[in-house]
C-alpha cells in the first residue's frame, strides 16, 4: 500500500499466459447449461430476480444494496457457509477521495488533483475512463450509504497516501472506514451468516481498529494510565460478550463493514443465500446472460436474472495452479500464503470466461501483495498473519538471507513484497526476516506477538519468534549470513541515531511517520537495533487478493476479446481487473473501488431493459 520506489515503478509488467489451469469450480463454471438442463430445473418461480449477485463480500453487497434501493429485486448467492470473504479479514478502510467528510473538514480537492497523484504512481498503466468513473462516483457512493443505509463511516482524517514524495499525495481525508457497531444491534440473520473476526488480526478474537483504539492499546506498553483504562475496558467487555453470547460483539474493521452491509441488504429486502455455489451462467437465444445455476443444499437450482448477473466472487489468490502460472517466485503451492479464504479460487473469473470474458493479469503485479508470517497452532492449523502495523516501528529492519535490507520497511505492504520479489534470485522462494532488539519487541507489536504486558513465551515455544543473545547467534538460528547481518545493522544504526536512512529514505514521508511512534524522536520510524537479546520472525510472500481480473469498462460491464460488453454481465471487486494497473497508491484501494464499482454497476442495472420471459 505504498508509493512505489523508482526502481519498483519500472518493473516489467507480467504477461498473461494464454491458457490457465482451471479450478474444479472453474471447470464446472465453464460448461454452459443446455436448454434441456435449464428447463428441467425451476423456472419462473420465486428464485427469479432482477439481479443475481455472485459473492457476498464488500463489492457484491454494495451492488445488492444499491440495486435494491433503486427498486430492483436482488438475490445474493454466496458459496461459503459464512458471508464476508476477504473483506471480513481486512481493515475495512476504503480509499474514497473527495467525500463529504473531507469537505466538511475544509479539504476541497478536484478530480484532477487526485488524478495527478494516481498518474504519478502508476504511469503507463493509467486508465482514464475507469479512473474518472471511480473518482466521480466514490463521493456519491459514500453519501448514499452514509445517509440511506445502516453503513455509517468513520473518516480517515490522518491516513496518508503511501507515496508522499509524489505530486498531490494526500496527507489525510481521502479514506473512510466502517464505524464500529455492537453486534446486538444487528438482525440475528447477520451474525448467523457472517464471518467472525479473523483471529490473526485480533487479540483473543477482539478486533482493534486503527486510530485511537489501536493507540490506546499500544500506549499500555508506555505505562500511560489512560491507555491502561482503555485496554482494560475493551478486554473485559470482549470477554463478557464471549462468555454471554459466544462471540465478540464489538465489531470493527472488515467485520463491521460486512455486518453493516448485510444489515443494509436485509433492510432493503435483499435475499442472501449462503452455501450456494454458482456453477453456470445461462443465456437466452440472443446470447444475453439471463440467470445462473447453483449447487445448493436443496440440490441444483436455477435463478433467473431479468436485468443481469454480477460477478463478485473474490478473485483467484487461493488457486494454487493460477498462482504458479502468474505469481513470481511461486514454484509450489506452499510458496505463497494469501489472507483470502479458500473460496477465492477463480470460480468467478471462470464464470466470466465461460461467456466470453477475458482474464487480464498484465500490469505491475498480479496480486495485492502483503508480507505474512505463519503461526503454528498446537491443533496443527497454521495461521497466516499480515505484517501491517509492525514494520514501520522504530528499532527493526527486514533482511534477506544475505543479511541485507531490500526495501523501506515503513512503506506499504505491497512495496515490501514487490521489493522482496525484486531482491530474490529467479527460481528461489521469496522470503525475509524481520529483525528487532528487545526494546522494540517490548514496546511494539512484532509480527503476531503483541507488546508488553502480553507474554512472548507462547511465540518463542512455538518457534514463531527466534531469540538469541547476539546477532551472530540469531543469524545462525535463521540461516542468515552473519557477517552480512552485522554489517547491515551497524550501518543502519549509525544512520538511525541521526534519524536518517540514506539507502531507503525510511521515515521521510507522512505515511512512514504515521506508521511509526510519534513519541520517538527525531524520526518516528527509526531507532538503532542495539539492546539484546535480539529477535527475528520469518516473513514470506503473501497477498490480500488479486489484481489480475476480468476486463471491464467504466460501467463495470464485462468485456470480451474485442472489448465489447458481454450482455447481461457486470463484474466488480477483485474479479475485475485492478483499477490501478497493479500498483497500490494508498490504503483502501481494494475496497474503495470495489464498493464504488458495485454502486456503479447497480445504477447501470437499474437502467437496463429487463429480459422477457423470466
Amino acid at each position: 500500500m505504498r508509493p512505489a520506489l523508482e526502481n519498483e515503478r519500472t518493473t516489467r509488467p507480467m504477461k498473461l499466459t494464454p491458457k490457465l489451469r482451471r479450478s474444479t469450480a472453474g471447470q464446472a463454471a465453464a460448461q454452459a447449461a443446455s436448454p434441456t438442463q435449464v428447463e428441467a430445473m425451476t423456472s419462473g418461480t420465486s428464485n427469479d430476480a432482477d439481479v443475481v449477485v455472485i459473492g457476498a463480500g464488500a463489492a457484491g453487497l454494495a451492488t445488492a444494496v444499491t440495486a435494491a434501493h433503486r427498486g430492483l429485486k436482488v438475490v445474493v448467492l454466496e458459496r461459503a457457509r459464512l458471508a464476508g470473504g476477504a473483506t471480513s479479514r481486512s481493515g475495512g478502510w476504503m480509499w474514497t477521495p473527495r467525500s463529504e467528510f473531507a469537505k466538511a473538514d475544509g479539504v476541497i480537492e478536484t478530480i484532477e488533483d487526485i488524478k495527478a497523484y494516481i498518474k504519478a504512481v502508476i504511469g503507463d498503466e493509467y486508465d482514464e475512463d475507469r479512473v474518472h468513473a471511480f473518482l466521480e462516483n466514490a463521493p456519491e457512493m459514500v453519501s448514499f450509504f452514509e445517509h440511506q443505509t445502516a453503513l455509517q463511516f468513520t473518516p480517515g482524517t490522518k491516513i496518508c497516501d503511501i507515496y508522499g514524495n509524489l505530486p498531490n499525495a494526500g496527507t489525510g481525508h481521502r479514506s473512510v472506514g466502517p464505524s464500529p457497531i455492537n453486534g446486538r444491534r444487528l438482525d440475528k440473520r447477520v451474525l448467523k451468516n457472517m464471518s467472525p473476526q479473523y483471529w490473526e488480526t485480533s487479540f483473543l478474537g477482539m478486533g482493534i481498529m486503527a486510530g485511537p483504539d489501536l493507540q490506546g492499546f499500544l500506549g499500555a506498553a508506555k505505562l500511560k494510565p489512560s491507555a491502561w483504562v482503555h485496554s482494560a475496558k475493551r478486554v473485559i467487555t470482549h470477554l463478557f460478550d464471549v462468555v454471554t453470547t459466544g462471540r465478540g460483539q464489538h465489531l470493527v474493521n472488515g467485520v463491521a463493514l460486512i455486518g453493516r452491509l448485510m444489515q443494509s441488504a436485509y433492510d432493503a429486502g435483499v435475499r442472501i443465500e449462503v452455501e450456494h455455489q454458482v456453477t453456470e451462467l445461462t443465456r437466452d437465444a440472443d446470447g444475453r446472460v439471463v440467470g445462473v445455476v447453483a449447487e445448493t443444499p436443496r440440490g441444483r437450482v436455477r435463478f433467473g436474472a431479468r436485468r443481469g448477473v454480477v460477478l463478485a466472487a473474490g478473485g483467484f489468490s487461493a488457486n494454487a495452479a493460477m498462482r504458479q502460472e502468474l505469481f513470481p517466485h511461486n514454484r509450489t503451492a506452499d510458496d505463497h500464503h494469501t489472507l483470502a479464504p479458500s473460496t477465492a479460487d477463480g470460480a468467478g473469473i471462470e464464470l466470466g470466461r465461460s461467456v466470453g470474458g477475458v482474464l487480464d493479469a498484465s500490469g505491475a503485479s498480479p496480486a495485492a501483495w502483503c508480507p505474512v508470517s505463519l503461526y503454528p497452532y498446537k491443533s496443527g492449523r497454521t495461521g497466516v498473519f499480515p505484517h501491517i502495523m509492525d514494520r514501520a516501528k522504530p528499532g527493526s529492519i527486514s533482511v534477506t538471507r544475505d543479511g541485507k535490507r531490500f526495501v523501506n520497511e515503513a512503506n506499504g505492504y505491497w512495496d515490501y513484497i514487490n521489493g522482496l520479489n525484486a531482491a530474490t534470485p529467479r527460481g528461489e522462494v521469496a522470503e525475509s526476516w524481520q529483525i528487532a532488539d528487545s526494546h522494540t519487541v517490548h514496546m511494539y507489536p512484532f509480527g503476531f506477538a503483541m507488546p508488553w504486558p502480553v507474554p512472548k513465551a507462547p511465540f518463542l515455544r512455538s518457534g514463531y519468534i527466534r531469540r538469541a543473545d547476539t546477532l551472530e547467534e540469531l543469524a545462525a538460528e535463521c540461516g542468515i549470513d552473519a557477517e552480512g547481518l552485522k554489517r547491515t545493522v551497524a550501518e543502519f544504526n549509525a544512520n538511525a541515531r541521526r534519524g536518517d536512512d540514506p539507502e531507503f529514505h525510511r521515515g521521510e514521508t507522512p505515511f512512514n511517520r504515521y506508521g511509526g511512534d510519534p513519541d520517538h524522536k527525531p524520526n518516528p520510524s527509526l531507532a538503532p537495533i542495539q539492546k539484546g537479546p535480539f529477535y527475528a520472525v520469518h516473513v514470506r510472500q503473501g497477498s490480500f487478493g488479486t489484481f489480475g481480473g476480468l476486463r471491464a469498462d467504466a460501467k463495470a460491464r464485462l468485456l470480451d476479446e474485442q472489448n465489447r460488453p458481454v450482455p447481461g454481465v457486470h463484474v466488480v471487486g477483485v474479479d475485475q481487473k485492478n483499477l490501478f494497473g497493479g500498483f497500490y497508491p494508498a490504503g483502501g484501494v481494494n475496497i474503495g473501488p470495489a464498493m464504488t464499482f458495485g454502486y456503479i454497476a447497480a445504477k447501470e442495472l437499474a437502467a437496463v431493459e429487463p429480459a422477457q420471459g423470466i
